[in-house]
């Protein structure tokens, strides 16, 4: 796992340089970067909410001039068909961004549901074990909360392994230095995550 610029410069948001790649993500900053050599300009990507998807999309779009949609299990299904179309049209790439592809994302109307179903996908993963200590650690720098690489490792191996978990263990960490006005230790952070319910300390 490296820090790395994301393809095409992108930062992870407007005001971080760096995107965290491993072998959760990969996959598809490399799909992305290549988008001129895509069969059809068209891409479904999926992944865990919290995991940068829609980001990943809006910043690609921006880079590249195509368009997404966003949450598309919940546009109009005529919509997502004409965006389709007018993409292999323009040549100019759609993003797709879903929490999952067709055909667990149902798709009612046939000429879309064929046309999604050729569509080539990419998917961001749970994270792995060093993303999910990078997240962490990241997390709670960005709140102001510097931990050292014991509490780290232990977090890891307690908190939920998802995204959602990450940022929910963030949170409640974050919320007992302010209560507690203390630096961050093991005992402080088994007592908030318990109190948050968001710790698997068995």
């Amino acid at each position: 796992m490296s820090q790395i610029a994301l393809p095409l410069d992108w930062p992870e948001d407007e005001h971080d340089d760096e995107f965290i790649l491993s072998g959760a993500n990969a996959a598809v900053a490399k799909h992305l970067e290549h988008w001129a050599l895509w069969p059809v300009p068209i891409t479904i990507l999926v992944g865990p909410r919290k995991s940068g998807r829609s980001l990943l999309a809006r910043l690609f779009a921006r880079k590249t001039g195509g368009s997404l949609i966003d949450d598309a299990w919940r546009a109009d299904e005529e919509t997502v068909f004409h965006a389709w179309n007018a993409a292999m049209t323009s040549r100019r790439p759609l993003l797709i961004v879903a929490d999952a592809a067709p055909p667990e994302w149902r798709v009612t109307l046939p000429d879309l549901a064929s046309r999604l179903t050729a569509t080539p996908r990419v998917a961001i993963l749970p994270p792995d074990d060093g993303l999910l200590r990078a997240l962490i650690e990241r997390g709670l720098a960005h709140r102001g909360l510097p931990a050292p690489p014991t509490l780290i490792a232990w977090l890891a191996a307690r908190i939920e392994r998802s995204y959602v978990g990450i940022i929910a263990a963030v949170d409640a960490l974050d919320r007992a230095s302010l209560t507690r006005h203390h630096r961050l230790t093991i005992p402080l952070a088994r007592e908030a995550l318990m109190q948050a319910d968001v710790i698997d300390d068995s």
